[in-house]
């Protein structure tokens, strides 16, 4: 069954104490005879109240709602136990979509409510009013207790049916949402394991990868460390011959390569040497020449 023909059956709100006030001036003619002060005052105040609601009924049926409402507030506000006046106020307030205000009217009438009628009436508006808040079990429990005050009426019964279909629908949802939800909710935890165990084996596989780096960094400088001592050696040994390297070098220096058919250095010191010698041989013998033939004066000539 479409919501359509829902909406148009709990568009109907239990009117039934605009007509109960149509007979006020009887109501008010029966006590009368109250002769105490009391009573005389606390009859003054519900005759006030019935008064205010009588007028917010006929204010209403002109489409004059702000003016009603105030009527309404005046009921509530003289005889705030009477059920009534905020009764018809929350319907009025249901005429012109206002639900949340309509919903506490309501409430606010059951609470006050005394009779059987009163307590029918404001159930079976309270579940309309749930209903249009799609709040469909709570609805269908205020049927339910409208009924209960009054079990012959049939459109409350209709509607209790329509509430308790609706609360299925929305329950079933609400289990497939669940379902869906924990689905999801455990979809999401095995991928977040995946991808933990990817991540354990990406950062395992990276120690390992920076292990071996590190141990080929470790090969390396220790090889690089072993070839600076080897040089470090060599330098060592290369510092303990100075003199063998300059000696060589002086030696390469001083003996340089000898030509074909060329004296070497030392040929011609000798040679030099044998010549020297030999004009020192002669030199001398001319000089004992020369010695022979002077003659030695041996006294002084005076």
């Amino acid at each position: 069954m479409g919501f359509l023909k829902k909406l148009i059956i709990l568009s109907v709100m239990k009117k039934a104490f605009i007509k109960y006030f149509l007979f006020l001036g009887v109501v008010l003619m029966s006590f009368s005879s109250f002769s105490q002060e009391d009573d005389k005052a606390k009859l003054k105040s519900q005759a006030l109240a019935k008064n205010y609601v009588y007028s917010g009924n006929e204010l209403l049926s002109k489409d004059d709602f702000v003016s009603a409402e105030m009527e309404y507030r005046k009921a509530i506000s003289e005889q705030p136990e009477n059920a009534v006046g905020a009764y018809n106020l929350g319907n009025s307030y249901y005429e012109k979509g206002e639900f949340g205000e309509a919903l506490y009217r309501q409430q606010q009438a059951l609470k006050n409510a005394t009779t059987k009628q009163e307590k029918h009436f404001a159930y079976h508006n309270l579940g309309n009013i749930l209903m249009q808040n799609k709040k469909c079990k709570e609805a269908a429990e205020a049927f339910k207790n409208a009924l209960k005050n009054d079990p012959t009426d049939d459109e409350t019964r209709y509607n209790y049916v329509l509430a308790k279909e609706c609360a299925e629908q929305q329950q079933q949802q609400q289990d497939q949402n669940k379902d869906n939800k924990d689905n999801q909710d455990k979809q999401d935890q095995k991928d977040q394991q995946n991808q933990d165990q990817k991540d354990k084996k990406d950062q395992g596989d990276q120690d390992q990868k920076d292990q071996q780096d590190k141990d080929n960094q470790d090969k390396k400088d220790e090889s690089q460390k072993d070839k600076d001592g080897e040089q470090k050696d060599d330098q060592k040994q290369d510092q303990q011959k100075p003199d063998n390297k300059e000696g060589d070098q002086d030696q390469k220096q001083q003996k340089p390569q000898q030509k074909p058919g060329q004296l070497s250095p030392q040929q011609v010191k000798n040679l030099l040497e044998a010549m020297n010698a030999q004009e020192q041989k002669t030199q001398e013998k001319i000089n004992a020449e020369k010695q022979k033939g002077v003659r030695i004066q041996t006294d002084k000539d005076w």
